[in-house]
């Protein structure tokens, strides 16, 4: 979330100058491209850039074919400042960017121009105070509002190469729920942190150490008990479960509570034995098989991680892995 508030606020400087800047959107994507659906790059009249589409050559052209855009005084009049672009990375293409990666994405070119300040400054605003919202961009509107349905975090329409309908969610696309707050899950907050997930951390120890370490979750509860974790973790498409409590029956409660309900991904911290003991148990009481079978444990991708921050560096690679799956 930090690049986004960087590059609106990046684009809300220029406007203050009364300079017009050009946004660059990947719309969509497909196949081995670099750039992914909701990648931004702003361009100033001044030359100056924020953010990536993907890089390469086929960023530098079309960085390029922006700057020619806001040099031109028909552009910014009014000419043809807002479009579509299809790159194709595939050398014999005929919309081909340069690149020979096979995939291909859809870019939109969309002037910004100190019309728009009003809502540039309302995107920042929702962003900051973590307000759900959404942009919605067309050829000739940029507007902010409130969640109206339809797909979770955005949605592409394309009419022609000139006329389009872009929508996506603003701030964090993805929530990560830590259960328990040792050493593991604090070098899993700031590493998470970096990325597009909103982390939330729950723990039972209202004077630990390493909580009080913790600068990288967003929320942080001290809660009485884990019997009551399934009223703080709601399900979600994009939400993120990870367990990593003091021990083995504290694990089990957590379990118990949240077997039910659907995530994204929900990973447990322990041991082959450990877990495996765990489960079996929970078998025999009648707990579906296909539900437990959904748990990622031992958690993380084998790397045979040993420290606190090697283990993070496992669990976020699998995190990682199912969220782009």
């Amino acid at each position: 979330m930090k690049k986004e508030l960087e590059l609106w606020q990046f684009i809300a400087d220029r406007l203050t100058q009364n300079q017009p800047v050009m946004l660059l959107v990947v719309a969509e994507s497909s196949g081995s491209s670099p750039g992914r659906n909701g990648y931004k790059m702003a361009v100033g009249a001044d030359g100056e850039l924020m953010g990536s589409i993907g890089g390469g050559v086929m960023e530098v052209n079309l960085v390029e074919q922006s700057r020619l855009l806001l040099s031109e005084p028909p552009a910014v009049a009014g000419g043809l400042t807002s479009f579509t672009k299809q790159q194709i990375h595939r050398k014999d293409a005929e919309n081909s960017s340069g690149m020979i990666c096979s995939g291909k994405q859809t870019v939109i070119f969309r002037l910004i121009t100190p019309q728009d300040a009003e809502n540039v400054d309302t995107i920042i605003a929702a962003i900051v105070e973590r307000k759900p919202a959404f942009v919605t961009m067309t050829e000739s509107i940029l507007d902010v509002g409130p969640p109206t349905g339809g797909t979770l975090n955005g949605s592409f329409e394309k009419r022609s190469d000139t006329e389009f309908t872009y929508r996506e969610k603003l701030g964090f696309k993805n929530n990560l729920f830590i259960v328990g707050g040792g050493h593991c899950a604090l070098a899993l907050s700031e590493l998470m942190s970096k990325m597009d997930f909103h982390i939330s951390l729950f723990d039972d120890r209202p004077e630990l150490n390493t909580i009080e370490k913790n600068r990288f979750a967003h929320e942080i509860e001290i809660i009485d008990g884990y019997d009551r974790i399934g009223d703080l973790i709601p399900p979600g498409a994009n939400n993120y479960v990870v367990v990593m409590t003091l021990g083995y029956r504290s694990d089990e409660t957590v379990i118990r509570m949240l077997l039910d309900e659907d995530f994204k991904y929900f990973g447990v911290l322990g041991s082959k034995a450990k877990m495996r003991t765990l489960i079996s148990e929970l078998k025999k009481e009648g707990f579906p098989a296909d539900r437990l079978a959904n748990i990622h444990t031992p958690i993380g991708l084998p790397i045979n991680s040993r420290t606190p921050e090697e283990i993070a560096v496992s669990i976020a690679a699998e995190i990682i892995s199912v969220k782009n799956s």
